[in-house]
């Protein structure tokens, strides 16, 4: 990793705190609704920053509160600016995270293998064997050993055997 990188990434992590903290306590639009900083990232120049977001609600308190982020960004701008004491303070651009969407697709597809494996167990214990119940042969048994069929080499065109 480089320095660039490592700082890029530190100022990301500041840039999340500071402006969850700055929501949380500054900014009073009442069309914020019950919003989560998830993440941060910042270009490698560190001039545009990334924060990305999750609301509790439905999809017009969602619209509602990406208006009131667009409309808090410059005051969001300025505080990290002040916080961080960097010459050029990063432009900020808000992006809805599909961390809640992608989370419940994913319960959907584990509630589909979980079906599917009860129904398999279900299967299973209700199931007989195709053959014997034990399909081992055993020491006592007088059972008569066949031996493989011998191969055959294989001729090549000029008689020889090969293997």
């Amino acid at each position: 990793m480089t320095e660039t990188d490592a700082r890029a990434r530190r100022l990301a992590e500041r840039i999340q705190v500071i402006v969850a903290e700055t929501i949380e306590f500054r900014v009073k639009d009442p069309r914020m609704g019950f919003i989560t900083i998830t993440d941060a990232r910042v270009s490698g120049d560190l001039r545009e920053a990334t924060v990305f977001y999750t609301v509790l609600g439905d999809d017009t308190e969602q619209v509602e509160t990406a208006a009131a982020l667009e409309s808090a960004k410059g005051m969001l701008r300025t505080e990290v600016g002040r916080q961080t004491g960097i010459r050029h303070t990063p432009s900020l651009a808000f992006v809805a995270d599909a961390i809640p969407e992608t989370a419940r697709h994913l319960d959907g597809l584990l509630r589909q293998a979980q079906a599917a494996d009860e129904r398999v167990h279900e299967q299973a214990a209700s199931a007989t064997y195709a053959g014997d119940a034990d399909p081992y042969r055993h020491d006592n048994e007088d059972a008569e050993v066949v031996p493989p069929p011998a191969v055959d080499p294989v001729v090549d065109e000029m008689g020889g055997a090969s293997a």
